[in-house]
């Protein structure tokens, strides 16, 4: 079975509150004065805003009109396999659920923010789009930073399924993947510097990259 991933609700400030509605910041003190919205006070005072509430009171995309968004991703092209079972999965739960949906795939490690799908993903979120957003295991869309996306899901309305059936052997892979990519990344930062200690970090670095590879 999948699971329903709970995301806390964020709060936000007058000003970013009335960018959301497309309204001056009187009119949510007005809106709060007759009681239309609800906000808070942080103890220096200042207000606070559900965004999620806001959000309802802007004509959105009925459940009819959104979708669901099937998200797949792996590492490297040599996973070919591994990324058809993650496919054959998403497709399998959205038609016993009578889902229509939109498959989205990935090519790239977890602590890639640059990828092309992600990026897709991301502004069909934010264009009111996607109904839900579902994937294998939470992994599969980042490494870290994945509670940054949950948020926009809850800014928009868009539920968030995972399945949860990612194996410990390829999790591992793929964390040895994402921790190669970061060592890689790291030491060409350093790489260059005439500073005796960053140089011994970087021949560190690379021998462990080295035994992640074999």
């Amino acid at each position: 079975m999948f699971r329903v991933v709970k995301i806390h609700r964020m709060k936000v400030g007058i000003g970013q509150a009335a960018a959301e509605l497309g309204v001056s910041r009187d009119t949510l003190r007005r809106w709060e004065a007759a009681g239309k919205i609800t906000v808070e006070r942080t103890p220096s005072g200042h207000r606070r805003y559900d965004l999620a509430e806001l959000r309802g009171l802007v004509p959105r995309k009925t459940t009819s009109e959104r979708i669901t968004i099937a998200y797949a991703r792996v590492s490297h092209s040599s996973q070919k396999k591994e990324l058809k079972e993650q496919i054959n999965q998403l497709q399998s739960l959205c038609m016993k659920y009578d889902w229509e949906f939109e498959l989205i795939q990935d090519l790239g490690s977890g602590v890639n923010y640059r990828k092309s799908g992600l990026r897709k993903l991301i502004q069909r979120i934010c264009d009111g789009d996607v109904e839900r957003l579902l994937m294998t295991n939470r992994d599969r869309l980042l490494r870290f930073g994945v509670d940054l996306i949950f948020a926009l899901c809850e800014n928009f309305q868009t539920e968030v399924v995972i399945m949860n059936i990612n194996s410990l052997e390829d999790f591992e892979d793929d964390i040895a993947e994402d921790i190669l990519e970061i060592i890689t990344v790291f030491s060409a930062r350093l790489y260059g510097t005439q500073n005796d200690k960053n140089q011994r970090i970087i021949d560190r670095l690379m021998d462990i990259a080295r035994e992640l590879a074999e």
